[in-house]
């Protein structure tokens, strides 16, 4: 009998990413099950802040009731987060997927925290201000993806928090042009001072050789948390393993698509063909047997930490 909860997150899945779609098809059975009902929560709380559908288009008026639906959200939240039963699969999915992993509650909370911040137009200063935003959007899905995954150890939590960064740094750069035009804007005053800017202008062409360079510091900062995500491979069972590393080898492929095409790139929306993504399946393979062969992780000198 088919699992309706499951059927419909994996839609989402579908329609939403296919990079982790594709990564997800490596991981055993139940592992995949809980890892596409988590993301179907996630896809379907930022669609509900941003105006969108799984990912794409954007709503003219989508800030008109953003506080009012941040508001639904958590209320419903709470109550998969509670135990309570619904026929709304969103939340059924959340409900089972915490439940079965004794996942803190405390972590879900911390992604709408990351939506509040959009909402309330935050303003990102420093480099620490954006990280503390990568942290709530996509950090800490790393970390709730990894105890799905049967991890505990919190330094392993560490190397799923810096790839959620990493992940995280390249969308911002990645998309530095279109959230412009949305009005919203994570690249750090501090950075875009660094290179002449005092803010972003999205249809100035002439700006676009000066917000690349900001994109490159930010995918620099990007390949230190890729790295560090590296590290912690090992750590975890080997389809799951084998699943991150194809997942961290197609991300990372999309910054290298950024620097190589420079601001050009901004023509079009940046991504991996499918060919392109089968090829990094198989090089995140390669990945796992290195990892299960390589000199124990060197430690996390200077990144950002999350939480506690």
């Amino acid at each position: 009998m088919t699992d309706t909860v499951v059927a419909r997150s994996e839609e989402s899945i579908a329609k939403g990413s296919q990079s982790f779609a594709a990564a997800a098809l490596l991981f055993d059975r139940d592992t995949r099950e809980d890892a596409v009902m988590l993301y179907a929560w996630c896809r379907h709380c930022d669609d509900v802040i941003d105006g969108q559908e799984a990912g794409h288009g954007q709503a003219e008026d989508f800030r008109i009731g953003q506080q009012q639906r941040l508001m639904e959200l958590r209320q419903k939240t709470a109550a998969a987060l509670a135990g309570e039963a619904t026929d709304e699969y969103i939340f059924e999915a959340l409900r089972r997927v915490v439940a079965r992993h004794d996942i803190p509650h405390r972590h879900p909370q911390e992604l709408l925290m990351g939506f509040q911040m959009d909402v309330e137009h935050r303003t990102y200063r420093t480099i620490g201000d954006t990280l503390d935003y990568c942290y709530h959007v996509a950090g800490v899905v790393g970390v709730m993806m990894a105890m799905i995954m049967g991890v505990r150890d919190p330094k392993v939590l560490d190397r799923a928090c810096d790839l959620g960064l990493a992940f995280q740094l390249t969308n911002i750069a990645r998309d530095v042009i279109d959230d412009a035009r949305a009005g919203r804007v994570y690249v750090p005053a501090e950075l875009l001072a660094q290179h002449g800017l005092r803010e972003i202008a999205a249809d100035d062409r002439e700006q676009w050789p000066r917000l690349h360079a900001a994109a490159l510091d930010l995918l620099e900062m990007a390949d230190a948390y890729y790295a560090s995500a590296y590290a912690g491979i090992a750590a975890l069972p080997p389809r799951a393993a084998w699943a991150i590393a194809a997942a961290r080898r197609v991300y990372a492929a999309i910054g290298e698509k950024l620097r190589r095409e420079g601001p050009a790139a901004w023509e079009q929306r940046i991504s991996t063909s499918r060919n392109e993504k089968l090829m990094l399946l198989v090089a995140g393979l390669g990945d796992v047997a290195a990892t299960r062969f390589s000199r124990p992780a060197p430690p996390r000198h200077e990144l950002w930490q999350r939480p506690l």
